[in-house]
C-alpha cells in the first residue's frame, strides 16, 4: 500500500507540473490533479472522511487569511497600484544595474507586503514589458529581470508573505510576532545575498544600456495612496493584534473589507465582483487537496521516518531535507509533510522555522518545486521567453545554496 501511495501522490505531482491538455479547450489544473490523487487515495481506503475534517478544521483560519489577502492584492492590482509602482521604476532608472536593483527591489516589498505568489504573477508581466519597452533589440535582457522578480520573492518575512508558511505557522502555534522576530533578519539577509550573487552572474548583461525614455515619475491618484496608507496599516496591525494573542485571520479579514470599501469609490468594479474574481478557488482547492495527500502519506509511515530523523536533529538537517524535498516533491505537499511530522516531535520553534525556510528556498532548485516557479515559467513561455531546465538549476544552485546555508546559519543565533 505504501507504494501505491506513493506512485498517486508520484502521478498527482506530475498533472500538477504538465497540467495536460485534454481537449482543445479543457486542461487538467492543479486542483483538479491534487483532488484525483485523493479520490484515488478514497477508493484504496488510504484516506478516510474523518480526514476531510481534520483538513476543514486545520485550515478554515488560515484560509479565510489567505482569502482575504488575496482580495487586498485584487485591490491593489485594480487601482493600479503595482502599475504605479512599475512606472516610478521605469521612469528613475539611469541605468540597467539601476533599473535591476529597482526591480529587485519591487520584487522584496511586494512579496513581504503582499505574498510570494502575488509578486512573481503580477510582477513578471510588468517587468517583461518594461524591459522591452527599455531594451528594444536586446530580448536576452528580460533573463536577468525575470529572476530578479523569482529570487526575490525569497524567505518570507512575515507569515503573511507565504500562503503555505501561513498555514504551518498556524498549525503549530508559532505567532506573528514571534515568526516575524526571527525571519525578518533572515529574509533581509537572503535579499542582499541573492541580489548580489545575480547581479554577478549578469553582470555581463547589465552593462548594455537603457533606451531613453519620455516618462516621468507621475505622482500616485488617491486610490493608490489610500491602498499603500491600507496595506501598510494592516501589516502593522499584524503585530498588534498578534502580541495581544488575537488572530491574523480577523486582520487580515478586516483590511479586505476596507479595501472592498477603498475599491468602491475609485474603480469602476463593485465590491461584490472583486470578492468573487480576487479569490483565486483554484489555489485554495489546490492546498486542501494536498494536505489530504499528504494525510495519506501519514497513514503509510512516510511521516513517521521523518519524525525519527528530526527527532535528533539540529535545524541544518531539518532545513536541508525540506529544501530537498520540497524541491523534488513540490514544497506544498513537502510542508505539510514537515508539519505533520514536528507535531509528532518535541520540536522547537526554530526547527519549525527551518523547515519553513527550506521550504521558501527549495523551489528554486528544480521547476516542480513550487506552484508559483511552475506559473513563472508558464507565463514567460506565453511572452515567447523560454528560461530551459539547464539554466534553471544553474542559477538555482548558485543562489539557493548559500542562501540557504547563510539564513540556516541566522536561525541558529537565536
Amino acid at each position: 500500500m505504501e507504494v501505491v501511495a506513493y506512485s498517486i501522490v508520484a502521478t498527482t505531482l506530475g498533472l500538477v507540473v504538465t497540467r495536460p491538455q485534454v481537449t482543445s479547450s479543457f486542461r487538467i489544473t492543479p486542483a483538479m490533479a491534487a483532488f484525483a490523487g485523493v479520490f484515488g487515495m478514497l477508493l484504496l481506503g488510504i484516506v478516510r472522511l474523518e480526514h476531510w475534517e481534520r483538513a476543514a478544521s486545520n485550515l478554515w483560519s488560515p484560509f479565510v487569511a489567505i482569502a482575504a489577502i488575496m482580495v487586498m492584492t485584487d485591490v491593489a492590482m485594480r487601482v493600479g497600484l503595482l502599475d504605479w509602482w512599475a512606472s516610478q521604476v521605469e521612469a528613475r532608472a539611469h541605468t540597467a544595474s539601476h533599473m535591476f536593483s529597482l526591480v529587485f527591489v519591487l520584487g522584496v516589498l511586494t512579496s513581504a507586503i503582499l505574498n510570494n505568489d502575488a509578486a512573481i504573477l503580477l510582477l513578471t508581466p510588468l517587468v517583461v514589458g518594461l524591459v522591452r519597452r527599455r531594451f528594444p533589440g536586446h530580448p536576452q535582457m528580460v533573463v536577468p529581470f525575470a529572476f530578479a522578480v523569482f529570487i526575490s520573492a525569497g524567505v518570507a518575512a512575515f507569515p503573511v508573505s507565504n500562503p503555505m508558511n501561513m498555514v504551518v505557522a498556524e498549525f503549530t502555534g508559532v505567532g506573528f510576532n514571534e515568526y516575524a522576530f526571527h525571519m525578518v533578519p533572515i529574509a533581509l539577509a537572503g535579499w542582499i545575498l541573492g541580489f548580489v550573487i545575480l547581479r554577478r552572474l549578469f553582470r555581463k548583461e547589465l552593462k548594455t544600456e537603457l533606451t531613453a525614455t519620455e516618462e516621468s515619475a507621475r505622482p500616485a491618484t488617491p486610490g493608490q495612496r489610500l491602498m499603500m496608507l491600507l496595506l501598510g496599516g494592516v501589516l502593522i496591525a499584524y503585530s498588534v493584534i498578534g502580541y495581544i494573542g488575537g488572530p491574523v485571520w480577523a486582520v487580515a479579514c478586516c483590511g479586505a473589507l476596507l479595501a472592498l470599501i477603498l475599491a468602491r469609490g475609485h474603480t469602476q468594479y463593485s465590491p461584490l465582483q472583486i470578492a468573487s474574481q480576487g479569490v483565486s478557488w483554484e489555489t485554495l482547492a489546490f492546498l486542501m487537496g494536498v494536505l489530504i495527500l499528504s494525510m495519506g502519506l501519514f497513514e503509510v509511515g512516510l511521516v513517521d521516518r521523518l519524525t525519527g530523523l528530526y527527532a535528533d536533529a539540529g535545524i541544518a538537517v531539518v532545513g536541508g531535507t525540506s529544501a530537498l524535498g520540497s524541491a523534488i516533491l513540490n514544497n506544498h505537499p513537502m510542508s505539510h509533510i514537515n508539519m505533520m511530522a514536528l507535531a509528532e516531535t518535541s520540536a522547537d520553534t526554530r526547527s519549525v522555522l527551518a523547515a519553513l525556510i527550506g521550504g521558501d528556498l527549495g523551489p528554486r532548485l528544480l521547476p516542480m518545486g513550487s506552484l508559483a516557479g511552475l506559473l513563472w515559467l508558464e507565463m514567460l513561455r506565453r511572452q515567447d521567453i523560454e528560461i530551459g531546465l539547464g539554466l534553471f538549476v544553474k542559477i538555482g544552485i548558485i543562489v539557493t545554496l548559500p542562501t540557504l546555508a547563510t539564513s540556516l546559519a541566522i536561525l541558529s543565533l537565536f
